[in-house]
């Protein structure tokens, strides 16, 4: 098969034959026919987000393919089913705390490191092998192209999951303008959000949201001073803020997470998703009195449970939650490079590179 590999940090992806995966017991092989391409890839693949991945490596982060061939373990899935494969592993030999991986992306700690070294290869790829519990099957209508994008969705709609949302509350994602945050304000909205504050510094990107989602959006542009952003930013809920999400990149300041997390109200919920100090910096630092006295409760998520595929895959099918208004641009296998830079320059809401590997 043709697939495209990352052979050092810093430089281009090479595309060349490899040989095709077996799947062995518990996985399924998979033709690849769409995966999304993230924004940030090029930081990781240069070395600047500092990703724990060991090289080479055939990088991609989930993706929609077609069956193949699929183990004596699985009893529903077969060969010609049009399938969601999910990037997040797990390992099978602990229920409580299991280690994890992201298939052809990173790991977690050396038992994820570990897992990743037998599931290594990701979805740049004519083919790919991943677990059987990791191949999510899709109605027979669904665009591969366009569905690719649920690597976009299932991670802020895991988060959401996370802070418990509830029909009717309002949520503040902060980091609303970037390429994840976006999404987070299309899912909390197809999830009953009465209502979503979208703070960002980039007006005609607020103008974006506000205009695709009317009046359930309060759009917010962000100063830099973290009282009076904070005021702004309660001001736009026009009312208590039940949930905060945090998306933000890891060049964003510590700040402006802080500004966003401390609008929650009393029993309200804080869940961090960003890469907030990841390359340095200030610490995010919440004041303890704060948290304490307001019954605020805060917790980290790192990706999403399974169920959450499950989840978004209904509310995608259901037309809760509209793809037809994503921005896509397509790249073959062979022009891997271009699609990278392309993400990189292209990384606003719903647009969506996405590499086609048979294209």
């Amino acid at each position: 098969m043709r697939a495209a590999t990352l052979t050092t940090l810093g430089h281009p992806l090479t595309v060349h034959d490899v040989p095709d995966p077996r799947a062995g017991g518990g996985e399924v092989l998979v033709e690849v026919l769409a995966t999304s391409v993230p924004p940030y890839a090029n930081e990781v693949f240069s070395g600047e987000r500092r990703y724990p991945i060991e090289l080479p490596i055939i990088p991609g982060v989930g993706g929609v393919g077609r069956v193949v061939l699929a183990g004596p373990d699985a009893t529903k899935l077969k060969a010609g089913d049009l399938v969601w494969c999910d990037s997040t592993v797990r390992a099978r030999d602990d229920a409580l705390t299991p280690d994890i991986a992201l298939q052809g992306w990173s790991s977690r700690g050396e038992g994820g490191a570990q897992l990743a070294r037998h599931l290594h290869d990701g979805a740049f790829a004519e083919l790919m092998r991943v677990p059987t519990e990791n191949a999510y099957p899709l109605p027979v209508t669904a665009d591969p192209v366009r569905w690719s994008a649920l690597t976009a969705y299932t991670i802020p709609y895991g988060g959401l999951l996370a802070g418990a949302l509830e029909a009717g509350e309002t949520v503040l994602v902060s980091g609303a303008t970037g390429n994840l945050g976006s999404a987070a304000v299309a899912v909390a909205l197809a999830m009953g959000a009465g209502r979503v504050v979208a703070p960002g510094r980039n007006r005609a990107t607020l103008d974006l949201l506000a205009d695709r989602f009317g009046a359930r959006v309060a759009p917010v542009e962000l100063t830099g001073d973290e009282d009076a952003d904070r005021t702004a930013l309660i001001a736009a809920a026009g009312g208590p803020i039940d949930l905060v999400l945090d998306l933000l990149p890891p060049q964003a300041p510590s700040t402006a997470a802080r500004a966003a997390a401390m609008t929650v109200r009393e029993y309200g919920r804080v869940v961090l998703m960003g890469g907030v100090g990841m390359l340095g910096g200030e610490d995010f630092a919440l004041p303890y009195p704060w948290i304490m006295r307001n019954s605020v409760t805060v917790r980290g998520q790192w990706m999403y449970p399974r169920r959450a595929n499950v989840g978004m895959i209904r509310l995608i099918a259901s037309g809760a939650l509209d793809l037809t208004a994503e921005r896509i641009t397509r790249f073959g296998l062979d022009r891997i490079n271009e699609a990278l830079a392309h993400a990189a320059a292209n990384g606003g809401p719903f647009d969506r590179t996405v590499l086609v590997p048979k294209a």
